[in-house]
């Protein structure tokens, strides 16, 4: 039975697993790595343009979303490999479901990117 962490334990408890979770995303998964690198650059890219404050939070918050979604795809292929290494239709549609949806999020990006620097 899984222990009961509550108020400050719990999130204590939770903060490490999160900070295990990208230290482990940034190991073993390049797509993470490059994405992570281009918020990085990214980043002050968005504070340092011409926008008003709600379009910077638009430029950081696509950024974000691409990660977040990058992070739940890698959790998705790591849960269907470890199921087993032999085809399955269900593992492949759930990889490539989990891999549209970084699609999406980087069309998002980019759509949001070029709206605001470019119109």
């Amino acid at each position: 039975m899984k222990p009961a962490y509550t108020g400050m334990t719990r999130i204590w408890k939770a903060t490490f697993n999160s900070l295990r979770g990208i230290k482990t995303a940034w190991r073993y998964e390049a797509a993470f790595r490059q994405e992570a690198l281009m918020c990085a650059a990214l980043i002050p890219v968005a504070l340092l343009v011409e926008a008003s404050v709600a379009e910077r939070l638009l430029l950081i918050m696509s950024l974000f979303v691409l990660v977040i979604t990058e992070l739940l795809n890698s959790a998705v292929e790591a849960v269907v490999d470890r199921i087993g290494a032999e085809f399955h239709e269900l593992s492949g549609r759930a990889k490539d479901i989990a891999s549209a949806a970084v699609f999406f999020a980087l069309l998002l990006l980019i759509v949001t990117w070029i709206s605001i620097l470019f119109f």
